[in-house]
């Protein structure tokens, strides 16, 4: 370990800890308070940090892991994960996940929750004690989109009985928790990206609004991109269906799925650069595979009038064997 100091030019050391507690002023309230020994500070209320991640999977962080699992109908048991193991308890089917501390307390030896033997009463719950506990479920980033709609649905569906339960609403079982989320109206709508998307149409290229349209997927939390898709595609990919229309010399020429699959790939591209691809938005994937618009347009791009001519020139040159 170095030790060292910090030396002006006129040689004098200067000890800024000693200067600081020099000049440090206490009032004569808190020198009483501190001579009675009284406590400085205190935390209250008590805060219990809970975390979340989907089903059949772990969370990423050393933090201990309770995830709101399956609920019997029956006894209304609640199991929550925590690093690998179930625990159950009894609980109201009123009550949130980010509830549950005020009822109940973690017992980190045995691994399970415990109800609360200090609180007040609840009437309509006989053995189960309220507190002014706090549970603080950890934040999630929105570009893990599951594990984020998940995190919202826990704070709005109360009671749930599994996963299942938490995708389900009026007897429809979504396909994943972010649809969910919308059914339930727990989402803004696109309208204000929608009006976006027209705006910059009217002003900018239909590569810069490609740009615009992967930044919104990256970084703007849309709820629905493949409505904003299909809503403006064909501002999307003006340009490719201008391209084949002059090379094709046929301006009467429509969107096919050649062009659909190249302005896929291009905006496929352009979201890789954030380190996601369209699939992980539910837009549809680009089909590589196939044959590019270039690759088309080189095989059909040819002037017949030309052509025609040629042939009529050379045609009396060609020996019988070339006939």
């Amino acid at each position: 370990m170095a030790v060292f100091d910090v030396t002006s030019s006129d040689g004098i050391a200067r000890n800024e800890v000693n200067q600081y507690e020099m000049g440090r002023c206490i009032s004569n309230n808190e020198t009483v308070w501190r001579i009675l020994n009284f406590p400085i500070h205190e935390r209250h209320p008590t805060i219990i940090h809970l975390s979340v991640h989907l089903e059949k999977r772990t969370e990423s962080t050393s933090q201990k892991v309770m995830l709101l699992n399956e609920l019997d109908l029956q006894r209304k048991q609640l199991l929550l994960l925590s690093s690998g193991f179930v625990m159950k308890m009894s609980l109201p089917a009123l009550f949130f996940y980010h509830q549950v501390p005020r009822y109940y307390t973690w017992d980190s030896k045995n691994k399970k929750w415990s109800r609360r033997k200090v609180g007040q009463s609840l009437s309509d719950y006989p053995g189960i004690k309220s507190t002014d506990a706090i549970g603080r479920v950890y934040t999630v980033h929105p570009n893990n989109s599951e594990c984020f709609h998940l995190r919202l649905l826990l704070h709005e569906v109360p009671g749930p009985t599994s996963f299942q339960y938490l995708k389900t609403f009026e007897g429809r079982i979504c396909s994943n928790y972010k649809e969910a989320c919308q059914v339930r109206g727990l989402l803004e709508n696109d309208e204000h990206w929608n009006a976006t998307l027209e705006e910059a149409a009217f002003m900018h290229s239909p590569r810069m609004l490609r740009d615009l349209f992967a930044v919104m997927l990256q970084v703007c939390a849309v709820s629905n991109p493949n409505h904003l898709w299909i809503n403006h595609q064909e501002n999307l990919f003006e340009d490719i269906l201008h391209q084949v229309r002059i090379q094709q010399r046929n301006m009467d020429l429509e969107f096919s799925t050649e062009i659909l699959n190249e302005a896929l790939i291009i905006e496929d591209k352009v979201r890789s650069l954030g380190g996601s691809d369209l699939k992980s938005v539910g837009l549809p994937q680009p089909n590589r595979d196939s044959s590019t618009i270039d690759d088309v347009l080189r095989e059909r791009t040819y002037n017949v009038s030309e052509l025609r001519r040629f042939l009529e020139e050379n045609e009396g040159k060609m020996i019988p064997d070339q006939r």
